[in-house]
């Protein structure tokens, strides 16, 4: 079990984000995706360790296809939101690949 201690130094130290649930932020931060303080994303990134970038690109892709059919701008808003965490998880990772 994490401690309060660690929790709190990942949240300092930006590895964890704290959701504000006052206003509901469905496309950067749904409260369905919220528990105890803790997102759901950090959750993933902590179980998937390097196969983190391919389920960023899997949403991506998800996001993208369906967005006439479902939900339409929010759908493209959620694919960015995807693709710029995978941005920065990659920046300069694959860059100069001469």
């Amino acid at each position: 079990m994490t401690s309060y201690y660690n929790i709190m130094k990942q949240i300092e130290s930006g590895k964890m984000n704290v959701v504000d649930n006052t206003k509901d932020d469905m496309v950067h931060s749904p409260p369905h995706y919220n528990q105890a303080g803790i997102e759901c994303i950090d959750a993933i990134v902590a179980a998937t360790g390097e196969g983190f970038e391919y389920y960023l690109q899997g949403n991506i892709m998800k996001y993208v296809w369906r967005y006439r059919y479902k939900n339409g701008t929010e759908d493209l808003k959620k694919a960015r939101w995807y693709l710029d965490k995978l941005i920065k998880e990659v920046e300069g990772c694959y860059d100069d690949k001469s």
